[in-house]
């Protein structure tokens, strides 16, 4: 059997490997446009940063080693540029023709570069393959930038940002939406914001680039933020010149159709990666989403189909993913609110402020958890950051979502438990506790930073509500709260809030089993409350 892979990035690498184990007398054949195979790409930031210090390491599976292990043949600096359907060959630029009984598409995404004005008049770069970051790498040793613009704020764009500011360059983050990493909702992305203003980087938010200057870039507002240097990190558009040449059907984006197991339209020719339309888990609408992880499957998943192999479907993506941002970590997984409410899918949330680890174990710190859920208690995403044990966190409830798992069971996973490592409650258990204490009717939630017609009571001890406190706030100390509840009005909603969230929970069950019908509880209390405030108070 001859068979032709069209890109060697994650899920054409994982294909080829897979089908060699598989069949050993198939013939495989590689062809990589560029002049690299199976790269790192997601430490790409880092190892122009300094922290991932050999290049060599970048390299994930070298055409050497796969020549040697799996007898795979890979035409590097080879680009295809011609399928033939009818005859069953691929043409590439130096005038090659390869045959093919069975063809796989992986051909990825690249950077998108719009048509600015002025593009030309400052050095700019994209983050897209191992040559790109040695590009940045050699300017910034040859001309020795002071100051650079990043533009654009997903993962690539904050990476590469946090990765300047680490090579001591004053760095700003200029972004056309309300907020970076768009997969996390507004207020948990507050927390981010926070971390990369305390880090001394520059963010520019809700507006886009207008033009470019030699000294600098000017967004719509007029803002100029001065540069020597810019990265442009404004997401990929799929690769699929190619398969539209050769007839295969693309979507409205140009990403590639295919079915459960990644076979085209057109007979005997797979794809897998950033270039093709996938299945969102949650919604079940169609998407695209580039990350390693799907590809990698998918690569797999195309080798056991060709070889009837116990074939098995793709059950769609969640898109699960995870950035370091500085000395914090965002998380997700599944669908966040604006999802949600474009898909017309109802949900319910609920936000915890839990520890690390156990919280008298030294070090501890704060994990916010955010969950998502419907009416049945099904579980339609999650967020978290945080410092530590974040990535552990969204992991389990990945997990107990791809199984169909509920809320009950975020609340009855038996998890591991050492001082050092968790709770015996750890955080999970605890926001699947809140949300079954809700869908119970034992409590009501509130997320709000908007108390206009509320009775504010702080139940904090005193020398905190002294510090700092949300403006007209009453303090009745928790401790104190038997013993003067009958201050308190019941004419009007009154909204209770502690530190983290649990006292509140505690005293809105005092007071609803004392007479009060109309009680709120603030979830995670005043560390949640701070942060959106302080996102709130320092945008730009």
């Amino acid at each position: 059997m001859k068979i032709v892979v069209i890109g060697g990035g994650a899920g054409g690498a994982s294909f080829a490997a897979r089908m060699r184990r598989l069949d050993d007398s198939a013939q495989i054949t590689i062809l990589e446009k560029s002049g690299e195979t199976s790269i790192a790409s997601c430490g790409l930031p880092y190892f122009i940063g300094g922290v991932i210090t050999e290049r060599d390491k970048m390299q994930v599976a070298k055409p050497q080693l796969m020549k040697q292990l799996f007898d795979i043949d890979i035409r590097l600096n080879t680009e295809a540029v011609k399928i033939d359907v009818n005859s069953k060959k691929v043409h590439t630029g130096n005038g090659e023709i390869f045959e093919y009984d069975k063809l796989v598409l992986s051909t990825g995404a690249k950077a998108f570069v719009p048509p600015i004005d002025g593009l030309e008049k400052l050095p700019y770069f994209t983050v897209k393959n191992l040559a790109d970051a040695d590009k940045i790498k050699n300017f910034v040793l040859s001309h020795h930038p002071q100051r650079a613009v990043v533009i654009g704020g997903g993962f690539i764009g904050v990476e590469v940002a946090e990765n300047l500011c680490h090579l001591g360059i004053e760095t700003s983050l200029a972004e056309m939406a309300p907020q970076v990493l768009m997969p996390l909702d507004k207020d948990m992305v507050a927390f981010v914001h926070n971390e990369m203003r305390a880090k001394k980087l520059n963010l520019y938010l809700g507006d886009a680039i207008n033009k470019i200057e030699a000294d600098g870039v000017v967004l719509n507002s007029g803002k100029k933020i001065y540069a020597d240097m810019m990265v442009l990190a404004m997401g990929v558009r799929p690769e699929t010149e190619l398969a539209k040449s050769a007839g295969i059907k693309l979507n409205e984006r140009g990403g590639i159709i295919t079915n459960a197991y990644m076979q085209t339209n057109v007979a005997d020719i797979y794809a897998c990666g950033d270039n093709i339309v996938v299945s969102d888990f949650v919604s079940k609408q169609d998407a695209m989403v580039a990350l390693a992880g799907p590809a990698n499957r998918q690569g797999r998943l195309i080798a056991d189909h060709i070889v009837q192999n116990n074939p098995y479907p793709y059950k769609g993506t969640q898109g699960t993913g995870i950035v370091k941002v500085f000395d914090l970590t965002a998380a997700f997984t599944g669908n966040n609110e604006k999802q949600l409410q474009k898909s017309g899918i109802k949900y319910e949330k609920m936000i915890i402020v839990g520890n690390s680890h156990a919280g008298y174990y030294p070090g501890a710190t704060d994990i916010v958890l955010k969950v998502l859920y419907d009416g049945d208690g099904k579980i339609l995403g999650a967020q978290a950051v945080g410092k530590d044990g974040v990535d552990k966190r969204i992991d389990v409830i990945a997990t107990i979502m791809r199984l169909g798992g509920t809320t009950a069971d975020l609340r009855d996973a038996e998890l591991c438990y050492a001082p050092p490592y968790s709770g015996a409650k750890d955080p999970v258990n605890i926001i699947g506790m809140a949300i079954e204490n809700v869908r119970q009717g034992m409590v009501n939630p509130y997320f709000g930073t908007d108390f206009s017609d509320m009775f504010v009571l702080d139940v904090r001890p005193k020398n905190l509500y002294m510090q700092a406190h949300i403006e007209g706030a009453v303090n009745i100390p928790a401790a104190e709260i038997r013993s003067r509840y009958h201050e308190l009005p019941k004419d009007k909603t009154i909204m209770v809030h502690c530190v983290k969230g649990y006292t509140s929970y505690v005293v809105a069950r005092f007071l609803m089993q004392n007479g009060f019908d109309n009680i709120l509880s603030y979830s995670g209390g005043w560390s949640f409350y701070k942060a959106l405030k302080t996102n709130l108070d320092n945008k730009c």
